[in-house]
């Protein structure tokens, strides 16, 4: 009869052990799901800021391209209106400086706009990576 309160003991002591580790590791399990879910968010917002700076920089593309063909077009129809040599150098000399100049600045508008989309999209991942070492850094502290 000895033995029958020390295995009742040893029964609730395990059955509480049980209970304890269980509900740990459900809550750790919801912890992690949570974290997850957050990471899978910062992902989207980023991929959806990506997608519609990319999208902007397709109109623009397409934009300049379309101003360049115009341009283009002007100068041959210009060119048919030429009378002499120097005439048709000048107006060649004019159009290539105007179509440099053009697309510097183009591309100057696209690098800012790059820089522009790269940064807005990484804000919700470096948010995630700044919630992820400081969730790493607790255990470390405590």
């Amino acid at each position: 009869m000895a033995t029958t309160p020390n295995y009742a003991q040893f029964a609730t002591a395990s059955k509480q052990q049980v209970e304890k580790a269980t509900a740990q590791f459900t809550k750790s399990v919801e912890d992690y799901t949570s974290f997850s879910k957050a990471n899978v968010d910062a992902m989207v917002q980023a991929g959806t800021v990506l997608a519609k700076g990319f999208e902007e920089l397709g109109k623009r593309a397409l934009a300049y391209s379309q101003s360049s063909l115009e341009s283009g077009a002007a100068a041959s129809k210009a060119v048919l209106g030429v009378k002499t040599v120097r005439d048709l150098v000048d107006l060649q000399s004019s159009f290539t400086k105007a179509q440099l100049d053009s697309a510097l600045a183009e591309t100057a508008k696209v690098s800012e706009l790059s820089v522009k989309v790269a940064n807005e999209a990484f804000k919700p991942i470096n948010a995630r990576l700044n919630a992820t070492m400081e969730k790493l850094s607790k255990p470390l502290a405590a």
